[in-house]
């Protein structure tokens, strides 16, 4: 080896030593504080989560507290927390306030059948609009976002005249009738549609199912959490549903629990426990099928928004 050939191989090597390579830590070799960043964001969260569990219980324990307080000590300033005696005849005069039986069933039936109609509708219309190939299904899908973009109070006056004209004022049909149908329900169940393989109805079509069949026996079976999702939220919207029918129904027999509560609210006058006493039972049952629902529903909601 010359000493040509030594002097580059010498430089060579003092040139790799002297430079180190970047590390992925940065240019100055410290690295980022990730660890404090995570350690603070979970105390940050979870304060975040109690302040929102604070405010939507609070309200509801309040409820409940109220219903075994006096007239007396429910106007009291500053108000009492614990009731001196609880006075437990409040739920018994809800009862003598309002016809509660009738309302509860009144309730229990439009509830129902709005809940089992959208679920028909709602699934049959999101199948078609995700996997049947019609002229003019992206207009039409178009159109149906749109409906949900105007506000439902703008469809009451129409609806009513509609009703008038049937005849079906006081009664439960005007309050089923224009609740079975839900833009939302059709755009939630058509996303929840959009994210099932394409291969399942391709596989059922090659053994002959028609449309009909690959909605009933394939897709609908695997949309459970979905319709679960949907069901869930017409339930509780028509349950607490409060403004249509106290439109279309002034017979107390007739009314649902939302509008027949309403009633206890007087315009100088309104006996506050017994108020509470009736909201509480109203919400009994649906606060139990939320509870029951839960996992399906949060499932549903959270596949939906998921595209494949």
């Amino acid at each position: 080896m010359t000493d040509l050939q030594n002097r580059e191989l010498n430089g060579r090597t003092a040139t790799s030593v002297s430079s180190p390579r970047p590390t992925s830590s940065g240019l100055d070799g410290r690295r980022p504080p990730r660890g404090n960043q995570i350690r603070l964001g979970i105390p940050v969260s979870y304060l975040v989560l109690a302040v929102g569990c604070v405010l939507v219980v609070v309200p509801f324990v309040w409820e409940i507290i109220t219903t075994g307080k006096s007239q007396a000590e429910s106007l009291q300033v500053p108000p009492i927390i614990i009731p001196t005696h609880w006075t437990w005849s409040n739920f018994a005069q809800v009862f003598q306030a309002v016809p509660f039986g009738s309302q509860f069933l009144n309730t229990v039936i439009v509830s129902l059948a709005r809940t089992v109609g959208q679920l028909i509708i709602c699934s049959a219309a999101g199948y078609a609009f995700a996997r049947l190939d019609f002229p003019f299904r992206r207009t039409l899908f178009a159109l149906f976002l749109a409906v949900l973009m105007v506000p439902s109070q703008l469809f009451i006056i129409p609806q009513y005249k509609i009703m008038i004209h049937l005849g079906w004022l006081n009664s439960l049909q005007a309050l089923i009738v224009p609740g079975l149908f839900s833009a939302f329900g059709t755009f939630l169940l058509r996303q929840y549609f959009m994210t099932l393989p394409k291969e399942l109805d391709e596989a059922a079509e090659l053994d002959g199912c028609g449309p009909l069949k690959r909605y009933l026996y394939v897709a609908l079976p695997l949309a459970k959490p979905g319709l679960v999702a949907l069901g869930v939220l017409t339930l509780l919207n028509s349950w607490n549903d409060l403004l249509w029918p106290l439109i279309v129904n002034t017979d107390p027999t007739k009314m649902t629990l939302a509008a027949g509560l309403a009633s206890l609210q007087g315009q100088y006058f309104t006996n506050y426990p017994v108020l509470m006493a009736g909201t509480l039972m109203a919400s009994l049952p649906v606060i139990a099928v939320f509870a029951v629902m839960q996992r399906q529903f949060i499932q549903g909601i959270a596949a939906s928004g998921v595209k494949r």
